[in-house]
């Protein structure tokens, strides 16, 4: 299985900045897609960045709302995948979570997740 751990979380004023990252383990080798979620209560959880392939060339998509303000970026040989924020709003405030997709081929399952951590931006 695809082990997935968020940290980067905390407090921030409304136009800062924050960056995520996600240490991604176990077996990793039909991952396909990397990508960040969030949540928060009483909503569904919602997609906000997403990298697909590898290295420098993997294609990217973005929320609207984070377009211009959010940048993910997958490295392969740290195993990571950053979220890295700025021009922060109260919006934003959710829970953030790490996500893999591994091909059907793969032994991992399709989706896997981490815990999360939580971002919260005041005005």
């Amino acid at each position: 299985q695809v082990q997935l751990v968020e940290s980067g979380g905390g407090l921030v004023q409304a136009g800062g900045s924050l960056r995520l990252s996600c240490a991604v383990s176990g077996n990793t080798v039909g991952i396909i897609a990397l990508g960040w979620y969030r949540q928060v209560p009483g909503k569904q959880r919602e997609l906000v960045a997403v990298v697909r392939g590898g290295g420098r060339g993997g294609a990217v998509d973005y929320d609207d709302s984070v377009k211009g303000r959010f940048t993910i970026s997958r490295d392969n040989v740290k195993n990571t995948v950053d979220l890295r924020m700025s021009s922060l709003k109260p919006e934003d405030t959710a829970v953030y979570y790490c996500n893999a997709k591994s091909a059907p081929w793969s032994a991992a399952d399709y989706d896997s997740w981490g815990r999360g951590t939580r971002v919260t931006v005041s005005s």
